[in-house]
């Protein structure tokens, strides 16, 4: 058996996580590049890691999966939905079993360089009790593309931090774990998710309905079930209990740009993306039988081809073990993870994540938070403090946004959050409720920012806004105001304090998208009223693009390589256009390289470019995919795929 088991622990205090309980970190995949098998569609990527035993207490578990690109090949190119289980428990002679713990569906990542890395994170503590000991942890990666020239490196990291549970898990129950048939009249779905009975134990307090379904499959004529909008029923003891559409909007995904129609909004699941379950905490009664049902919408196809991929576990537990106790489960603002890189950096209305998990409803309690400065708590920097009030029932999370702005100084800090006096009373389980988490610091500018935007040809979809720390909009233009192909030059004299502008788009694809090319181009960007680029914005940015700055008395130097470069059509018949925009002359070089071979076909020198638009016509090639790289002074900065005559 080919053994690898990473196992470290670490002290209080470890940044973004609580500050007084142990935390233990059990790797089981590092840096392991994974390929598909074309011949049978998946891969297995087993590894052992050793976990807590099964008397120490476990607080919270937390799995982060971070992708990057393999050390001898590029990064793999298409939305494969793999799956993370463990496969055994109690070591090498433990039964063969599967549970799901993660799901994720891979980004379109052609574009992506060598030095690219991404991090998702799962709450997995319902399977406490499963991940003790020796534990076989498998990887399972599904796809056809070629194995032989790319991959993905990936990591799957288990944090755990030790300490009383918030609930002591009873037991784990698999109640559905597979890929449903859909739109079949001969087979209907119904027939497959019929009702799970369980009973409930006799120190039950409430089980949890934990579900994973992403929908997959291209039918005729709807697109079932990966292109189609369909609802579904959760019910209880023969009472409806939820009806929503099992539906997920992809333009804000953290993930972006990516190569293919990442944007485009799919049956609950985006590319790029691990899968965060659907929970429910249904009320028992102690030692009676209760019921679960799913329903699907009714649907058929004449060419049935969709299916559901649905796993769903069924975790009874014990009562809260505190009446009062409320925990602080992350910090959204300011943090430098890549789940909010959409949010960050930013210079004012910090956001956390809190969770009740005592027994009692909450409805009050004391946040304090600030920058931290030789790390003591706000020393250097004032304390603020917020008397928070609501109502929060057990078991429930809520995000709570923070007013003011962050202090900061240049370069990487560290914030702080600290929970207290929760209904005015003892937190009667206190190590949760402190965290601290690394950020980077906001860009600073001067009192003069232009914003100019070159419109595409739906300028109906678009429209901007510009708000400061109080959430005041000093500059608007709204949907529906914008023209086509026009210049837009905006002139904001700011005072001194932290703004936030959004850019959207209605239709979710950005002011460009390769898939949508009727669309066109638009550019924007930030620049200071010398004409110096500050911030260049990603035209394929989906459906919200922000950018969050400071004006204050020390700007930030204007960098001299910032670049605005975009190309387009990316999808072409003929030819594709590049511009370029740079705050300094540059020396440029742009090479057109066959894909998969990597072969320049086509190399241009521009020595000393500081801006320009430059067409290139493919029509002596044959049809295919290329990819455009611009190097400057030696270092890759843009790297776009044309598909040609596909």
């Amino acid at each position: 058996m080919k053994k690898i088991i990473y196992f470290i622990a670490f002290l209080a205090p470890f940044l973004g996580k609580s500050q007084t309980s142990d935390t233990l970190h059990v790797i089981t995949h590092n840096r392991e590049t994974v390929v598909t098998d074309p011949s049978v569609g998946e891969k297995f990527y087993k590894r052992w890691g050793v976990f807590p035993n099964a008397n120490m207490p476990i607080r919270k578990i937390t799995m982060h999966v971070k992708f990057g690109c393999p050390d001898t090949m590029r990064c793999a190119d298409w939305d494969y939905s793999d799956r993370i289980s463990i496969r055994r428990t109690g070591g090498v002679k433990g039964a063969s079993q599967d549970y799901e713990i993660g799901r994720m569906l891979t980004p379109y990542g052609g574009v992506f360089g060598k030095d690219w890395h991404f991090e998702w994170q799962l709450d997995v503590t319902d399977f406490s009790l499963l991940l003790r000991d020796s534990v076989e942890i498998e990887y399972n990666h599904s796809g056809y593309e070629s194995n032989t020239d790319r991959g993905w490196a990936i990591t799957v990291d288990f944090e755990i931090i030790k300490g009383t549970p918030t609930n002591k898990p009873i037991s784990i129950q698999k109640i559905y774990d597979a890929h449903f048939k859909y739109g079949d009249a001969k087979n209907p779905i119904e027939k497959m998710l019929s009702p799970v009975a369980f009973t409930a134990h006799k120190k039950a307090e409430f089980a949890r309905l934990r579900i994973v379904q992403t929908g997959h499959g291209m039918d005729k004529p709807d697109g079932c079930a990966e292109f189609c909008n369909k609802y579904r029923e959760i019910w209880y003891d023969g009472n409806l209990i939820e009806k929503k559409d099992i539906w997920k909007k992809c333009g804000d995904n953290p993930l972006y740009p990516q190569a293919g129609t990442w944007l485009i909004d799919r049956a609950y699941w985006c590319p790029g993306n691990l899968m965060q379950p659907d929970m429910y905490n249904l009320a028992v009664k102690k030692g009676a039988t209760h019921s679960i049902d799913i329903n699907m919408q009714n649907y058929q196809s004449p060419q049935p081809s969709a299916v559901w991929n649905i796993t769903a576990y069924l975790i009874q537990y014990e009562k809260a073990e505190n009446a009062i106790d409320v925990a602080l489960e992350d910090i959204i603002v300011p943090s430098s993870k890549s789940i909010y890189n959409r949010q960050n950096p930013a210079g004012a209305n910090p956001q956390i994540v809190v969770k009740n998990v005592g027994n009692v409803t909450l409805n009050n309690m004391i946040i304090g938070y600030g920058t931290v400065r030789e790390d003591s708590f706000g020393e250097g920097y004032a304390q603020q403090t917020l008397n928070w009030s609501g109502t929060l029932l057990s078991q429930q999370s809520a995000v709570i946004t923070l007013p003011n702005t962050i202090a900061f100084k240049k370069g990487k800090n560290r914030f702080q959050v600290e929970l207290s006096k929760p209904n005015g009373g003892k937190d009667l389980y206190s190590a949760d409720n402190k965290m601290t988490t690394e950020f980077e610091a906001p860009p600073t500018h001067d009192n003069t920012v232009v914003f100019y935007m070159l419109t595409n040809n739906q300028p109906e979809h678009n429209g901007y806004t510009l708000k400061n720390s109080a959430g005041t909009i000093v500059f608007e233009r709204k949907i529906g105001e914008l023209k086509a192909n026009t210049e837009y030059r905006d002139t904001f004299k700011l005072q001194p304090d932290a703004y936030e502008f959004t850019l959207i788009d209605t239709a979710g694809n950005g002011l460009e998208f390769w898939f949508n090319g009727r669309g066109g181009r638009g550019t924007a960007r930030l620049m200071n009223d010398k004409g110096a680029l500050l911030k260049a914005v990603e035209s394929d940015f989906g459906s919200i693009w922000q950018y969050r700055f400071v004006v204050g008395d020390a700007p930030d130097a204007v960098k001299n390589e910032e670049y605005a470069i975009g190309l387009f059509p990316t999808r072409t018949k003929d030819k594709t256009t590049l511009d370029f925009f740079s705050n300094t002359p540059q020396d440029v070089i742009v090479r057109l390289v066959t894909d998969p071979l990597s072969k320049i076909v086509e190399e241009h020198h521009y020595t000393q470019l500081k801006e320009g638009i430059f067409t290139y016509d493919l029509k002596r090639y044959p049809k295919g995919r290329f990819y455009l790289k611009v190097i400057v002074n030696g270092e890759e900065k843009f790297n776009k795929r044309i598909r040609y005559n596909e």
